[in-house]
């Protein structure tokens, strides 16, 4: 399939119409499946709920009744389909297990992005957040065995190890310690656009999910882990958004974003196992080529711009929707010690005493952690201890016996 981000335009907005029945669609099976259909499900939820929240904020920014009214209508068939995708995820999926998925794509689909990521600070950067999300998932694995009794990796059906990454504990900073330098639009590769709003968009809807969910266990130490975990994600939101070039003005914004959709889409069809979820995927490609040709138009009429100035031609490689557990472990290994400083990354030994994080953790953790307490005494395979761990040991996620 070859998309032209220039010429395709896609589905006419007249013709993306939609009826009750047609927004809830039978769900996904949540064991029957593959575990991927799950994360790019979770994925693009989390992309038209920031595409609804972004498109939102450029019509408060704006005076062009014109702007507004093509921001309107995209934005209210970007609302329907994200109810479509959002609906696709199973009535008897716990909001236990729809957090493990969460989990799971910010580890599986941040890594993918980290191999592909052009820019060498900016892959470091998603390098650093994923070890954090992947410390989340071994906290969540062990309270999903706590109250449900059950084993996380049936869920992740052994794509996703349930190791401890960097300790959720120590990953509380100072903003201070949060902001990174952002690409430079007019330099940067547009896959790096693509890949920073991508991940921006999956962690703020990580961030809201757990806001909504951590209330409503009765488990003090689940309300408690929600808290903490929801207070690194909002961390997550401010280390990705601040990756983004803020000269960029908001149509080109707003193209950029509807290319990212474009993008993503892509990938999920060409990747889907479940042949009913696949036409989905298909359906709302051609619904995101007649956005994006919507922007492009707003981008000529305003500013006099041609989208070719920041589009490529044609599509990238998409993200692999598949394990990324080889890179995830090397990542582990050899950056787990790593800290934020500044807009940089040191080893912690060399994070000076004076650095505002450390107060701020102190504070924070003056009374415990609940992200330490939800995993005391729980290991999810014996003797797989961080420092020591042996790859040569394991096969495909299980510990082989000696």
């Amino acid at each position: 399939m070859a998309i032209d981000l220039i010429k395709d335009r896609g589905t006419p907005l007249d013709r993306q119409k939609f009826t009750w029945r047609d927004l809830v669609q039978p769900p996904y099976r949540k064991l029957n499946d593959d575990a991927f259909t799950r994360v790019r499900v979770i994925l693009m939820n989390g992309i038209e709920a920031h595409m609804n929240r972004t498109s939102h904020a450029f019509a408060r920014m704006t005076a062009s009744n014109a702007l507004k009214l093509a921001l309107a209508k995209v934005r209210r068939i970007e609302q329907h389909q994200q109810t479509l995708v959002n609906w696709l995820n199973p009535a008897d999926q716990s909001p236990l297990e729809t957090t493990l998925g969460f989990e799971q794509v910010a580890i599986e689909v941040t890594a993918a992005v980290a191999q592909n990521e052009p820019d060498a600070y900016l892959a470091q950067c998603y390098r650093y957040g994923l070890l954090e999300d992947f410390d989340h998932m071994y906290r969540f694995g062990a309270l999903y065995d706590r109250l449900e009794g059950k084993d996380a990796n049936t869920l992740l059906q052994s794509y996703t190890d349930i190791l401890p990454g960097r300790p959720t504990a120590v990953e509380h900073r100072d903003p201070a310690d949060e902001l990174r330098y952002p690409y430079d639009r007019r330099k940067a590769a547009p896959l790096s656009k693509l890949h920073a709003t991508t991940i921006l968009a999956a962690e703020n809807m990580t961030h809201d999910y757990y806001m909504v969910i951590g209330p409503m266990f009765p488990d003090p130490t689940a309300r408690q882990l929600y808290a903490e975990i929801a207070s690194i994600e909002e961390q997550h939101v401010t280390h990705y958004e601040s990756m983004i070039d803020p000269d960029e003005t908001m149509l080109e914004k707003w193209v950029l974003a509807e290319a990212m959709e474009v993008y993503n889409y892509y990938g999920c069809v060409k990747s889907e196992s479940n042949p009913r979820i696949r036409a989905i995927w298909e359906r709302f490609l051609d619904y995101e080529l007649g956005h994006l040709a919507v922007a492009r138009e707003m981008f000529q009429e305003l500013e006099g711009r041609d989208a070719s100035e920041i589009l490529p031609q044609r599509l990238p490689e998409p993200i692999a929707f598949e394990s990324q557990r080889a890179f995830v472990r090397k990542t582990l290994q050899a950056e787990v010690d790593l800290r934020a400083h500044g807009t940089q990354f040191v080893d912690k030994s060399e994070l000076p005493r004076s650095s505002p994080s450390h107060a701020y953790r102190e504070q924070l953790n003056s009374e415990g952690s609940p992200s330490e307490k939800a995993t005391a005494g729980w290991v999810w395979m014996p003797g797989t201890e961080l420092m020591a761990f042996d790859a040569s040991k394991f096969n495909n996620g299980k510990r082989v016996k000696s």
